[in-house]
């Protein structure tokens, strides 16, 4: 049996210095019901097309076994 993952990029401005707990939430609900499992968070800066700035971001690996 081996392992499969899926990396999901958030992308948010920030609000008062930080990221949406609720949205966050809401994507690890939405792939944990099709069976993955949280493996990581990272934080990342995105560039956006718009303006000079970034925009705060999280990388979110999830794994599930396959077979």
């Amino acid at each position: 049996m081996g392992y499969e993952y899926k990396v999901v990029q958030i992308r948010e401005g920030l609000v008062g210095g930080k990221m949406s707990a609720g949205k966050l939430e809401g994507v690890l609900n939405e792939w944990a019901a099709k069976g993955w499992q949280l493996k990581a968070v990272t934080a990342v800066e995105v560039k956006g097309r718009i303006g000079p700035g970034g925009t705060e971001g999280v990388l979110v690996t999830f794994e599930r076994q396959v077979g």
